[in-house]
């Protein structure tokens, strides 16, 4: 099996890994193009990480349909309902295993997500 890297990062990892029929996103924050964190609540910083995952999948050749798996850490599970809610709307129909938890991030931020997707060559 080969393995693919797509996309750059100002830190030592890539975005999006192939590895054979699957495609691996690192976690995704929310971050703008310029590498500013979103100002706003969870809703916002959802919407942004999403747009995030959809990117790095798009890198690859995937969407946010062939995402099998998501690993969510949230800053605060008192703010579950709300991202639930904005998530779900990027997953309507068949979304993927998720599993979600809380914990500290790495910097001042409301959310993070990883996700895995399955995508044939």
């Amino acid at each position: 099996m080969t393995k693919q890297h797509f996309g750059l990062s100002h830190v030592p990892l890539s975005p999006a890994v192939r590895a054979g029929d699957f495609i691996y996103i690192s976690g995704q924050v929310p971050v703008g193009g310029d590498g500013t964190v979103i100002i706003g609540g969870i809703e916002a910083q959802t919407k942004q990480v999403m747009e995030n995952i959809k990117s790095a999948l798009a890198l690859a050749g995937a969407e946010l349909s062939d995402v099998v798996k998501t690993f969510v850490i949230l800053e605060d599970a008192r703010e579950f309902a709300a991202f639930n809610k904005t998530y779900a709307t990027y997953f309507p129909e068949n979304p993927p295993a998720r599993t979600t938890i809380e914990s500290r991030l790495m910097i001042d931020i409301k959310i993070e997500i990883e996700a895995i997707a399955y995508k044939p060559l």
